[in-house]
């Protein structure tokens, strides 16, 4: 049973406007406990992206607060840099530096950011190559690596950083469908794991497999919210069982 005793990340009433009329989040409230899977789905452009982009600020919301662990990262004062440091983020492209070799992409953030030696940090990093059964890819460069491999790469990349907890938006979506279940298989790992969680999906399976709390969004609002069993076996709301419908 995952601890869901603190709150790592809240949301009261978070907004955001694009060029002032188009509300892509519209008041959205949320609590995100340690050690929960939060999974966040719905059709596109109701949002999704946008909430979870908000969470580290790659967003800037129009209004509304964001805490993380207990401090307001809306607030101007706060140094957002430091705070990322312990927020993974893992997009649909996998934004990995094509020159460096994959250790040396696992190994500069760490050394620069947190000033691990070059010995500690690639330790580390063969570590969580291991993890992922990447570690004989260590000295290849992206470019020599499937779309699989390159996620899988930026999920431990990510998780080289010792963050409390990551961030995923659709890691999935631009793989080719042989490869989507490597990166899934990893991601299950890190829930068994207790790894923290928010992820963006269109994986219906996963989501039901996975999450502790599946979040329904249409329109920039939270439409519906509950575990796996409520939302997909008996969603409560007209939109939810009509988007649901279309894609189970």
């Amino acid at each position: 049973m995952k601890d869901k005793t603190d709150v790592i990340i809240r949301t009261e009433g978070l907004s955001k406007c694009f060029k002032g009329t188009i509300h892509a989040l519209s008041g959205v409230d949320t609590e995100i406990h340690r050690g929960e899977v939060v999974v966040v789905i719905g059709p596109s452009g109701s949002g999704k992206s946008t909430y979870l982009r908000s969470l580290n600020l790659l967003e800037e919301p129009t209004g509304g607060h964001i805490y993380f662990e207990g401090t307001d990262i809306t607030d101007p004062k706060v140094d957002i840099n430091r705070m990322r440091q312990k927020m993974g983020m893992v997009f649909q492209q996998f934004n990995l530096f094509p020159h460096y070799t994959v250790l040396r992409n696992m190994t500069l953030a760490p050394m620069k950011l947190l000033k691990m030696s070059r010995e500690e940090a690639e330790e580390k990093a063969y570590a969580l190559l291991e993890r992922v059964g990447l570690r004989d890819r260590a000295d290849a460069y992206p470019s020599q690596l499937s779309g699989g491999q390159k996620q899988r790469i930026a999920i431990v990349r990510a998780l080289s950083m010792n963050p409390d907890v990551m961030l995923f938006d659709e890691p999935t979506s631009a793989l080719d469908p042989e490869m989507v279940g490597e990166v899934l298989d990893v991601m299950k790992q890190l829930a068994r794991d207790g790894m923290t969680m928010v992820i963006v999906t269109h994986e219906m399976g996963f989501a039901r497999e996975v999450a502790d709390t599946v979040i329904f969004m249409d329109s920039g609002s939270i439409i519906e919210k509950g575990t796996p069993t409520e939302i997909f076996e008996n969603p409560q709301n007209p939109r939810t069982q009509s988007f649901l419908r279309k894609i189970i």
